[in-house]
């Protein structure tokens, strides 16, 4: 071969080099490359997890070994010890009684629950006093699908009935009564319902009874709730009632956004002192629904929901609202606090709703930095909201709407940002809008809508607000005063 054969040869083999490189090497990397650095990270994890278990205990697309269970009690217990088998068949009610009544015979030194790895199948059990229950990585408490084994309640004094049928209403799966110092916690563990049947049943007019609910507290206090996921409840999933010095914090609720009636995240029922924050919730009804009694029976039970801070959460809603008060607001809501809000994909975003025969009050509800993405209605206040537990309360009970502040609201894609409508009967007062940039998308009709409203709009508020609010600058100096508009322009078609 002749040297300028050879560099001829050179060249082209040097052409090719630089069109696989730059050409042929780019089909070949999103193909062959993704499938030898998978390939590669599948063998490195496989031998990882051979040389930490051996090949026998291998679990796939497991990355760590399982933390520590960390010593929160004096005395501390694995449910194992009581004969549980975590193999998602076995009805485990015994070993958790008997786990629950060996802390309760430790009087106030108490005790901790570990409940391992493994899918532990129970039917409803209570809780006690000075009690830690521990869900590990990987641990599920699974409910019992068949209702003959969820106890029969009285139904709550503040309701009159079962909500959804009148007498006794199901317990719930995990539940405490006149308890102090309980604590629900775990390395992201979970707490499964199986609602499914429970929610067909119900459509299918099924039911004899009200739902239960997944967890539920009542006339306690001193209650955390801590990393755990809570999903598919029958019912409403964590519902304290009359409780005091509440903490919820870091857990996941979820169920079906569809399809699974009134499975409410967090409802906080005639609580006071409560604190919700860093959680995510996406549910079938109100992500949270704060709550103080129906109609005259809450006016008689007489306890209000006061001194709550929500906070740092992500909610979606397909069927109802992010964050409500109400309608069960009789015994009165006061001093709550809602901040640091997103709310994605839903039906609505913030909301209060009542209607004559409730009584009770709304005030000094303070709402900061919302923030909605893709919503049909932003804010609502509703005063006819209806749905009454019998024939008995007096329409003339009407609830006082007053002291709402709605600072910093902004969103995209929403098609409807504020719709408060109060009415001749129940006028709402003092509602403050500070700060305000919502994109909509739906420009034909009133998007700000308002009627028997009195308040104030200061600062950029895009868009414009109604005439119901007087406006002013950013400096607080009048632009527009209010007009007395209180016919009605809402637009109900949409």
């Amino acid at each position: 071969m002749d040297e300028d054969s050879e560099t001829m040869i050179r060249l082209q083999h040097h052409k090719s080099l630089r069109r696989w490189v730059s050409g042929g090497a780019k089909s070949w990397s999103y193909r062959t490359w993704l499938v030898a650095v998978w390939a590669v990270t599948f063998v490195f994890v496989f031998l990882w997890q051979s040389n930490a278990g051996g090949a026998g205990n291998i679990r796939f697309f497991r990355y760590f070994k399982p933390k520590p269970i960390p010593r929160l009690r004096p005395h501390v217990f694995n449910l194992t010890d009581f004969g549980a088998v975590g193999d998602g068949v076995t009805l485990n009610t015994k070993a958790f009684e008997d786990a629950v009544a060996k802390i309760a015979s430790l009087g106030n030194e108490g005790g901790q629950l570990n409940v391992q790895a493994g899918t532990w199948l129970t039917a409803p059990f209570n809780l006690t006093s000075h009690m830690t229950l521990f869900l590990a990585e990987e641990a599920v408490i699974l409910g019992v699908e068949d209702e003959k084994y969820w106890p029969l309640m009285p139904a709550l004094p503040s309701y009159g009935y079962g909500r959804e049928h009148p007498g006794p209403r199901y317990g719930s799966l995990i539940h405490g009564q006149h308890l102090q110092d309980v604590v629900i916690t775990g390395y992201n563990g979970t707490i499964d319902g199986q609602g499914q049947s429970w929610w067909t049943k119900y459509r299918q007019k099924q039911m004899n009874h009200t739902r239960g609910r997944l967890v539920q507290f009542m006339w306690s206090s001193d209650i955390q709730i801590t990393n755990i996921t809570l999903r598919n409840s029958p019912f409403w999933t964590l519902h304290p009632y009359d409780c005091k010095n509440v903490l919820i914090s870091g857990l996941t609720i979820l169920a079906p956004l569809e399809a699974a009636p009134n499975t409410d995240g967090i409802d906080p029922d005639s609580c006071q002192n409560v604190i919700i924050e860093n959680c995510y919730i996406s549910v079938g009804d109100d992500c949270i629904a704060i709550k103080s009694g129906w109609d005259q029976y809450g006016i008689a039970y007489g306890r209000p929901s006061a001194n709550l801070i929500i906070r740092n959460l992500i909610l979606r809603s397909r069927v109802s609202a992010a964050v409500s008060i109400g309608s069960e607001m009789s015994g009165g809501v006061s001093n709550v606090t809602v901040e640091n809000i997103l709310v994605w994909q839903s039906r609505r975003g913030v909301r209060i709703k009542t209607s004559p025969g409730r009584g009770g009050y709304v005030r000094d509800i303070y709402y900061r930095n919302l923030k909605f993405d893709t919503l049909r209605v932003g804010i609502v206040i509703k005063t006819d909201y209806g749905e009454h537990p019998d024939d008995k309360y007096d329409p003339k009970a009407l609830p006082k709407v007053e002291n709402i502040f709605y600072h910093g609201v902004y969103g995209t894609e929403v098609r409807v940002p504020v719709r408060i409508y109060g009415s001749a009967e129940i006028p709402i007062r003092n509602v403050e809008f500070r700060d305000m940039e919502v994109g909509v998308t739906y420009k034909k009709k009133h998007i700000f809508q308002c009627t028997y409203l009195q308040g104030k709009a200061i600062g950029n508020i895009l868009p414009r607000p109604c005439e119901n609010l007087a406006l002013y600058d950013e400096y607080g100096r009048l632009v527009r005063p209010a007009k007395a508009l209180n016919e009605s322009n809402i637009d109900y078609d949409f």
